[in-house]
């Protein structure tokens, strides 16, 4: 059983829609990460699983059991769950009384709650600052604490609204480390919303990507990635090359993709003539000084018009005849000399192209 089970769940403020019809199933122990834009109803489905606000229509099981039942039915599974908000509160008094508030309010014997805090205090790496007042911290210390007393009282379920959002990438970094170690000794089913994809695939065991209010596509991170169903997710995932076409020929699932009189391979089980878009990762793009004899299927000649370098990549935009996008090691680009004006060759593989039925098609 499910412990936690959207069916048709609706939220409208107003005469706008923000969640339409959400329909998710989440696993004792298993971590889904919510992704999408800002707008998304990321953070208005995180509030209804909290039951801090009603739906407009539908329903939300929490261990097989109907929220919508009492209102003494919410508060008994709300004590069973426990919401870190993007911009956490502390209240105005030491870190150990922050963690503690809690387990205080719940009862708890002042041995337990001494044995216990201590236990947290660790987990988040935060003994030292025991006696600090939480109001005093930093940023990514203020997370620490927030999730150390959402941990405090050892919730079945923990939400996070976008855990590292205002962190700088040390604090980013410690809030993931302190996340993994949660889910390695707790085995906590968790729910977290998150603009960082990269961070979503570290700690997720499964993707929902959510546009409009809706669940555009939820499945593995592989599913997500490498298998996009429309071009809102995959321009979301960072699909930057979504090149247009129509099939023009079909044997065995290999297809031949019409793009102007210029061809992509593919694999596909799309039949000849329908409008599609051939999906590329820029990251699967290789280039090369001149065409040379290889496995991948598409190689195409083009003009370097700019490049980027970040850190260990640099990005490579071309013209091909067509746009393309492609990601190389900074040592590929030095060793490539690429720059503006500078003739490459972009190759791929058939394997590398995923296609989608073109929209409004």
């Amino acid at each position: 059983m499910s412990l936690i089970e959207t069916i048709d769940l609706c939220q409208r403020y107003g005469e706008r829609d923000i969640l339409k019809d959400i329909n998710i199933k989440v696993e004792q122990g298993e971590v889904l990460a919510l992704i999408g834009p800002t707008g998304a109803g990321k953070t208005t489905l995180l509030r209804l699983i909290d039951l801090i606000d009603m739906p407009t229509s539908g329903k939300i099981f929490f261990d097989g059991v109907d929220t919508t039942a009492s209102a003494a039915v919410r508060l008994e599974i709300r004590r069973r769950m426990a919401f870190v908000l993007q911009k956490p509160i502390v209240f105005n008094m030491s870190v150990y009384d922050n963690i503690t508030y809690g387990l205080r309010w719940r009862g708890m014997a002042k041995g337990n709650i001494r044995e216990k805090a201590s236990s947290i205090l660790q987990l988040v790496d935060l003994a030292a600052y025991k006696n600090r007042n939480a109001r005093a911290l930093s940023g990514g210390e203020v997370q620490r604490v927030a999730i150390a007393r959402a941990m405090a009282v050892e919730p079945e379920l923990l939400l996070l609204d976008e855990p590292t959002a205002n962190l700088d990438p040390i604090s980013a970094s410690r809030i993931e480390e302190l996340i993994t170690g949660i889910i390695r000794q707790y085995s906590t089913t968790i729910i977290m919303a998150t603009h960082d994809m990269a961070q979503g695939q570290r700690l997720a065991d499964r993707i929902a990507v959510l546009g409009n209010g809706e669940v555009l596509q939820m499945g593995s991170s592989r599913d997500i990635f490498a298998y996009p169903r429309n071009k809102e997710v995959a321009e979301f995932v960072g699909v930057e090359n979504i090149i247009n076409g129509v099939i023009s020929s079909s044997q065995d699932k290999v297809v031949t993709i019409d793009i102007g009189g210029t061809i992509i391979e593919a694999i596909s089980d799309y039949a000849t003539g329908e409008e599609v878009s051939a999906c590329v990762r820029p990251e699967d793009i290789t280039l090369v000084m001149s065409k040379v004899p290889s496995s991948a299927r598409n190689s195409f000649n083009g003009i370097v018009t700019r490049t980027v370098s970040t850190g260990p990549v640099t990005r490579v935009e071309l013209d091909c005849g067509f746009r393309l996008v492609s990601l190389v090691t900074r040592r590929s680009a030095e060793e490539l000399d690429l720059k503006k004006g500078r003739r490459v060759c972009a190759t791929f593989k058939a394997t590398g192209v995923h296609v989608i039925k073109r929209e409004g098609h």
